[in-house]
């Protein structure tokens, strides 16, 4: 087994500096307690560790750590209430002690959606009482989890869509178009998603006053719309 193996490395070795005696110590102690709950059939994830220990387990590539979305299917009838169905209870309970995420989704209502004109899918959802659609609600999740966030920069020909870390600076968000925006940078302006579909365009919520210059240290917010000022 791959951890009896690390394990069994680590009690002979001997770490050459402090550095790396603190973190043998913390792969040792986090792989203690993962061995245990994998003996009694549960995933490594539901093991809680410090940033430190995970960071030391993490060559391990350990197959039960990595994140985990449920998927509860309903009836349509059950969507905007599903908390209150004792299956998604259950599978509910099961996410949480299993440190995983969970979305509820109507396969039916997804299937209708598909042959709807886009303009009418809105109404159809709040017929039902929900805002947005399954597929929808689990890609948020998914980003989620990943720590993933997603900001916008808009032209005129186009407006695309840019995915980043969670925590990521502007001048990092800025690297990911071009290594050039991220070593000239100068400055972000920016405006939230909700501002920019209301003003209609950069140049229009520069107009009312909704867009804001931002430095280096700014951290990008999930769905900013951004301007990148650069120079190198």
């Amino acid at each position: 087994m791959q951890i009896d193996k690390r394990l069994e490395k680590l009690k002979k070795g001997k770490a050459k500096d402090p550095q790396s005696k603190v973190k043998d110590e913390a792969e040792k102690s986090a792989l203690d307690r993962i061995q245990s709950v994998l003996m009694d059939g549960k995933p490594a994830r539901s093991v809680s560790l410090t940033d430190l220990e995970k960071d030391a387990v993490k060559h391990l590539c350990l197959l039960t750590m990595k994140p985990i979305i449920y998927v509860a299917n309903v009836a349509e009838s059950d969507l905007a209430a599903a908390g209150n169905n004792p299956y998604v209870k259950e599978v509910t309970k099961l996410a949480s002690d299993l440190q995983s995420g969970l979305v509820t989704i109507s396969a039916q209502v997804e299937s209708e959606l598909t042959e709807l004109p886009h303009e009418e899918r809105t109404e159809y959802l709040k017929s039902l009482g929900v805002s947005e659609s399954g597929l929808g609600n689990l890609i948020r999740a998914t980003y989620s989890l990943l720590g993933l966030r997603t900001y916008f920069t808009s032209g005129e020909k186009e407006t695309k869509a840019w995915t980043i870390l969670a925590g990521m600076t502007a001048p990092k968000a800025a690297g990911v178009i071009h290594s050039d925006f991220e070593k000239g940078f100068i400055r972000a302006e920016t405006v939230s998603y909700d501002d920019f579909v209301s003003a209609g365009s950069l140049a229009a919520a520069r107009e009312k006053g909704l867009l804001r210059s931002e430095g280096k240290d700014y951290v990008v917010q999930e769905g900013d719309v951004m301007l990148f000022r650069f120079n190198v």
